[in-house]
């Protein structure tokens, strides 16, 4: 079998003539089908078609950032606001979803959910300025195999990554967990040659970092860069916006009762706000936890003014960054 690259958009067509449950496309690795009673067959054509069609940045001397999030509303939820930042200053940001989130909803599952889910991280993506892929694997069913350590190796490499995002190890869900895992295997084996072959290795290792999660073991997240995002939070409450699925349904967690303390699709001023309250809370308590993080890339009274943060902690499996290095590659500090 070809890989995934090779055969482009194609693909998607083939797998929806011969109504194939799921293809990975990476070294001749099929995953074995997932239990037909539980998931729809033909809407995975889509999400895959969304792989498919992803385009390469240019070579224009703009920074590449690539995002790993384990389900189609995690990078966005953890990088948003540092993404949008990046766009802003015309950086080339992708973010992708590792698995479909196929069964990441309370209410309903399988095939409709993943192409749901796919349209909502496309239309958050184009609220923050980023490209987003959603990969075709199930949601909850991620392994660290050396199948999908290969397809996150190419994805890093065909975006030519100066920095690469993800959860840490330790996260709360194994596809989080997994996740971490997949892209701390890639951190050396994106400059091997001989190690998938078909995509150019990277000339530099890139810098590898992990969004900032609230676990205390084996560590707790350590924040090496603290990114203030007032300005471009209502930007980000805009793109979360648009994962309804997951921010105004509850998601996996949801239930008709939380519904209920939902305002209603109609009312779009006091929806906004309520899910604004929210990210207020959340973005306001990263602020205050990371706030020695921002005094020290922005100085004393800039980083006591912030009310909103995202932080991030460097891996030390990739390239080890001087001062002089981060503030270039987050040129957002002075």
């Amino acid at each position: 079998m070809k890989t995934f690259s090779q055969l482009g958009a194609t693909a998607a067509v083939v797998v929806a003539l011969v109504g194939l449950r799921q293809f990975n496309f990476a070294d001749d690795a099929a995953v074995a089908p997932a239990d037909e009673t539980q998931l729809a067959v033909a809407p995975q054509a889509a999400v895959i078609a969304q792989a498919a069609t992803t385009a390469v940045p240019p070579d224009d001397g703009k920074l590449r950032i690539i995002c790993f999030g384990a389900h189609p509303d995690d990078a966005e939820y953890k990088n948003g606001g540092t993404a949008a930042k990046w766009a802003k200053l015309g950086h080339h940001v992708k973010l992708v979803s590792v698995t479909n989130g196929d069964i990441g909803h309370w209410n309903m599952a399988g095939g409709a959910l993943a192409q749901r889910r796919t349209a909502e991280v496309k239309r958050a993506g184009k609220i923050l300025g980023v490209t987003t892929e959603v990969l075709d694997i199930h949601d909850g069913e991620l392994e660290p195999t050396l199948a999908y350590r290969r397809k996150i190796t190419r994805l890093i490499r065909n975006w030519q990554a100066d920095i690469v995002i993800a959860h840490r190890p330790w996260d709360y869900h194994p596809d989080h967990r997994y996740v971490g895992v997949l892209v701390q295997d890639a951190a050396f084996m994106v400059t091997v040659p001989y190690f998938c072959p078909d995509t150019p290795t990277l000339k530099r290792n890139p810098i590898f970092l992990y969004s900032s999660d609230r676990f205390q073991k084996p560590y707790p997240f350590q924040a090496d860069i603290a990114v203030a995002v007032d300005d471009v939070f209502e930007q980000k409450i805009d793109a979360v916006s648009e994962l309804v699925s997951q921010a105004y349904e509850g998601g996996a967690g949801g239930s008709e009762e939380r519904l209920s303390r939902v305002p209603p699709e109609a009312d779009t001023k006091g929806r906004r706000a309520w899910l604004k309250a929210r990210w207020m809370r959340r973005q306001s308590s990263e602020a205050t936890k990371y706030r020695e993080a921002l005094i020290r890339w922005y100085g004393e009274e800039r980083g006591r003014g912030f009310k909103y943060a995202e932080a991030f902690e460097i891996c030390e499996y990739g390239r080890q960054p001087n001062n002089e290095e981060l503030r270039k590659l987050f040129p957002f500090f002075d």
